[in-house]
């Protein structure tokens, strides 16, 4: 499934009742919704899926209900964020038995590596299961920057076959391909840069506000695709504005927010994350409905 690694993989978030409980119901509908809409993966277990607020039978339940949502028509991809080495290892081994087809793998949350420590790190998670692996860097939010030093550690690692890219730094995927080719894939990892990073060569976008825009995301990544840029642009610059919620600390409450005033998912997130509120959530409202609007402006009489 490896070679299916190229396109829109959202980062689904996980659906939640109104006292945190995770809705599975809610969840499947919403990767049923995703596939059907044209994306080439999914990733479950993402920050944005409140990984790290999962008991490991909630993440199992998670992963089982993608893949068997999914039922084979894109790869599933599972976040896999720990503290330590040994349950990094463990659960790379248990996702797999969940069905999980690949890792998207965070630094150690429990310790800012330097880079010869980032390179071990994902050396032994490589080592625990065959899963192939998409390296999640994210120096802003973690602190460790998995730069093109870093993979050139990693280049005889074969399960590590991709980098989601966050690092702010829009030079970052053409200083990877100077350095390393095309040995790894480079997937666009933030929203509000995907037109860019798309001119420059990446080959994927994790992205979040597909969850609520999927056929409209799709359609960006696949004009920059075939280089048709400026028609690109006018969808762009629609959703930008609500492509930079996809930067803000309470991302989480933003897309889950758009999820239910765009298609009506549950918004509800497990504590000590809480509801919008106030000016807040009047921003974000308005900043939501007002692509809601420009984008039922293009649409055909």
């Amino acid at each position: 499934m490896t070679t299916a690694w190229r396109g829109v993989f959202p980062a689904v978030t996980t659906k939640m009742d109104e006292a945190g409980r995770i809705d599975l119901t809610a969840t499947r509908h919403s990767i049923d919704r995703l596939v059907n809409n044209g994306v080439s993966g999914v990733i479950v277990l993402p920050m944005l899926g409140e990984n790290a607020s999962l008991t490991l039978v909630e993440r199992e339940s998670v992963i089982r209900a993608a893949v068997e949502v999914v039922d084979g028509r894109v790869p599933v991809l599972s976040g896999l964020a720990e503290a330590t080495i040994a349950n990094a290892r463990a659960n790379a081994v248990n996702y797999a038995s969940y069905g999980a087809q690949g890792l998207m793998v965070f630094p150690s949350l429990g310790y800012k590596t330097d880079p010869r420590e980032t390179a071990a790190w994902y050396r032994a998670v490589a080592g625990a299961s065959s899963l192939p692996i998409m390296v999640y860097n994210n120096p802003i939010a973690y602190g460790v920057d998995v730069t093109p030093e870093v993979l050139a550690m990693l280049t005889d690692v074969e399960e590590i076959v991709c980098v989601k890219e966050e690092s702010g730094d829009i030079r970052r995927p053409t200083d990877i391909a100077v350095v390393l080719g095309d040995r790894f894939s480079v997937f666009c990892g933030v929203d509000d840069v995907i037109v860019e990073s798309m001119a420059l060569g990446v080959t994927g976008w994790v992205s979040g506000m597909t969850n609520v825009w999927p056929k409209e995301c799709v359609a960006i990544f696949e004009l920059c695709r075939q280089e048709k840029f400026a028609e690109a642009r006018k969808l762009y610059r629609i959703l930008t504005p609500s492509f930079h919620l996809d930067t803000h600390v309470k991302l989480v409450q933003y897309i889950k927010l758009a999820e239910s005033l765009v298609y009506g998912a549950p918004e509800w997130t497990r504590s000590p994350r809480l509801p919008l509120v106030g000016e807040e959530r009047a921003f974000v409202t308005a900043t939501i409905n007002k692509a809601i609007a420009a984008l039922a402006a293009l649409a055909p009489a």
